[in-house]
């Protein structure tokens, strides 16, 4: 009988173990699944314009309760192209700006609409750098009393109607100089990468993170699956792996670049990584502004115009950026040149007048 009760407590205390172990390892993935689990969709559009601002980001997102979020906002001078893609969108003031990164073609036109509309908060990777669109940036958020707020991994920020944006990098200790591997540079690894759910619909905006990045969102098992990816780096060949690819399981990737860039964006790797995993891809060089749109089940994209080249062929830069470490990061070649005036034209122009 006594042999019987201490098989009895063995086994209750070997379950007790069990449970404990199990509530350990359970409860940890059940908290962060309620946590991740995004509202029910309401069943209203939700709209995100990629928007054709030349070797550049910038993406215009509304809500399907009318929330704004407008993530980068092109180059310097680019301010203008924004606000009219604002004002055919009906949009009259920005509820959350995310600055991916420091870098021109990202935040060289934010200073402007900041200025020129209201925008009620910002979000930054907080890397600062030393130009002076970086210091126009920071001034105009000063001088029109913008709440800042910088980027950490898991913040998430309701815009009502069942959509949300969650932060996904970048992950502290910021990667350093030496860190970088061939081709990276610091603001680029450290890029502000959040992740759009809507019902059953998800989209990746990847900044100009880089493949390491993409490294660092895995090993955090960062939820980095999402039918659609807004490229890295405007398709440049340090981002967009293979294991990024796989883990991701995109069905469509819109890449953000300009048809006379010279940094050789998006790269033919890219491209081919890109086709070999099937993923339909669309490129703003191309097809100009592309919207998305999504009532939280299932998505479709329109493009303003059907592509003239082929798409999975990738540009040559005019040098070879392995040779040059950050050569492709905007600002280490410059912007491209301005076409040279016709003479000819202009002097004729003259005469007729």
């Amino acid at each position: 009988m006594a042999q019987s009760r201490r098989g009895c407590g063995c086994a209750l205390a070997a379950l007790l173990l069990v449970l404990i172990v199990a509530g350990i390892v359970i409860v940890p993935f059940l908290l962060r699944w309620w946590r991740e689990k995004p509202p029910p969709p309401s069943g209203a559009e939700l709209r995100v314009h990629v928007l054709n601002v030349g070797q550049a980001d910038s993406i215009l997102i509304i809500s399907p309760a009318g929330k704004t979020v407008l993530v980068d906002a092109g180059n310097p001078g680019g301010g203008r192209l924004v606000q009219a893609a604002m004002n055919r969108a009906g949009v009259s003031a920005i509820d959350l700006l995310i600055a991916t990164h420091a870098h021109a073609d990202h935040i060289g036109g934010a200073d402007e609409v900041i200025n020129n509309v209201t925008v009620r908060r910002v979000l930054d990777s907080g890397v600062t750098n030393t130009t002076k669109n970086y210091a126009d940036f920071l001034g105009a958020i000063q001088a029109r009393g913008v709440e800042y707020t910088t980027a950490e991994p898991n913040q998430n920020f309701d815009l009502d109607g069942g959509a949300r944006v969650s932060v996904l990098a970048p992950i502290k200790p910021f990667f350093t100089a030496s860190q970088l591997r061939s081709g990276g540079n610091e603001p680029n690894a450290n890029s502000v990468v959040v992740r759009l759910d809507y019902g059953s619909f998800s989209m990746l905006l990847t900044g100009d993170a880089e493949a390491q990045t993409e490294d660092r969102m895995i090993a955090s098992n960062a939820n980095v699956a999402a039918k659609v990816l807004k490229v890295g780096h405007h398709g440049s060949r340090y981002a967009t792996s293979e294991d990024f690819l796989r883990r991701g399981r995109f069905e469509t990737a819109i890449i953000s670049n300009g048809a006379d860039n010279r940094y050789g964006h998006p790269s033919q790797e890219v491209l081919d990584r890109l086709r070999a995993a099937n993923v339909r891809v669309y490129r703003t060089d191309l097809h100009g502004e592309i919207i998305i749109t999504s009532r939280g089940e299932g998505y479709e994209v329109k493009a303003e115009r059907e592509a003239t080249g082929d798409i999975f062929a990738g540009r040559t830069p005019q040098r070879d950026d392995s040779s040059r470490s950050g050569f492709v990061q905007y600002g280490d070649f410059g912007p491209p040149p301005r076409a040279p005036r016709n003479r000819n034209n202009n002097s004729n122009a003259a005469r007729g007048r």
